[in-house]
């Protein structure tokens, strides 16, 4: 008779929230609604969300994916620009060739864009405090005119500053940045410049916010972590960030075929979350790949509810 050796006990602790936040669910919503409406091809301006499962499932529906406008044909179909948002050269070139252009930004990103452009406005050097290149910062970055926007990386950056006019300046930051991070570098601002202006309400997004306190609650009770993400997705690698800064090595995997199982080898507890571009499919694959290996108990961790939702752009809100 054979028999099957025991599995090794693995509890497993599942942030909660994780996953998909509203933006997101937004974006991929407007890119399925907007193929249902007009029919394949559906051009979107970059990765519509940086989640490469996500973005190969709305391929196989007719979207095509570019990342300049210039690679689009002249064409009657709709072109939806990403959640992370445009600079506003993108939007003119696009009335330019009169495409039908609809704007799929995360409205807590207009809502940066939206205070960039008042402190302008009023006079004020605006810093926006982010990562270079990201698509989120280039849009933000994009909003005003070049030279309006100073970026600001790290405490060292700051320090670094030379401005004409050190009374008037104000700060907006990336959605998806750490807190930690973010927290230092803003401190810093504010000890440089004492008279800087700042958001009226955090401009670092609730669901960025929200994944990073479970990961705070879980990392110190587990022997290692797992992010689901994208390694291009920054709430994703922040994750990771936080996870590893509260006590917990962590991997950032895009599926179960890249889970390094040297790192969670002879491990007791697992603690696992997901970026706000990936989806639960994903999770579950990776929480499966584990069972295979060990006998699972899964608990739950809460850091906060969440009921946020947005309305899809107006051009789709009539067969919403």
């Amino acid at each position: 008779m054979n028999i099957q050796p025991t599995k090794p006990p693995l509890k497993i602790l599942l942030c909660s929230p994780r996953g998909f936040c509203a933006g997101v669910v937004r974006a991929i919503d407007a890119v399925e609604r907007a193929l249902a409406k007009y029919g394949a091809p559906v051009f979107v301006r970059h990765e519509i969300v940086h989640n490469r499962y996500v973005v190969e499932a709305l391929k196989a529906k007719g979207a095509v994916f570019v990342e300049e406008l210039e690679e689009i044909p002249d064409t009657e179909a709709p072109v939806i620009f990403s959640a992370h948002g445009v600079a506003k050269s993108v939007s003119a070139a696009a009335a330019e060739r009169t495409l039908l252009a609809i704007d799929a930004t995360c409205p807590l990103v207009t809502k940066v864009h939206r205070e960039a452009e008042i402190h302008h406005k009023r006079g004020r050097r605006v810093l926006l405090v982010g990562h270079a290149g990201h698509p989120e910062v280039v849009g933000t970055m994009g909003q005003l005119p070049e030279g309006a926007v100073v970026l600001v990386e790290s405490v060292e950056d700051v320090a670094k500053l030379q401005l004409e006019d050190e009374s008037n300046l104000s700060y907006v930051t990336q959605t998806t940045l750490s807190l930690d991070d973010s927290r230092e570098v803003i401190e810093a601002l504010t000890a440089r410049f004492p008279s800087i202006v700042g958001p009226h309400k955090e401009d670092i997004c609730y669901a960025t916010t929200n994944r990073q306190a479970a990961v705070r609650l879980v990392a110190p009770k587990v022997d290692a972590m797992i992010v689901v993400g994208s390694p291009n997705s920054s709430n994703s690698q922040r994750l990771r960030e936080v996870a590893e800064r509260s006590g917990a090595p962590a991997q950032l995997v895009q599926g179960r075929s890249e889970i390094d199982w040297e790192i969670f080898h002879k491990i007791g507890a697992l603690g696992i979350t997901a970026g706000a571009s990936a989806p639960e499919v994903l999770v579950e694959e990776i929480m499966d790949a584990f069972a295979e290996r060990y006998e699972i108990s899964v608990e739950t961790v809460s850091a906060a509810d969440e009921n946020v939702s947005f309305p899809l752009p107006r051009e789709l809100r009539a067969i919403a």
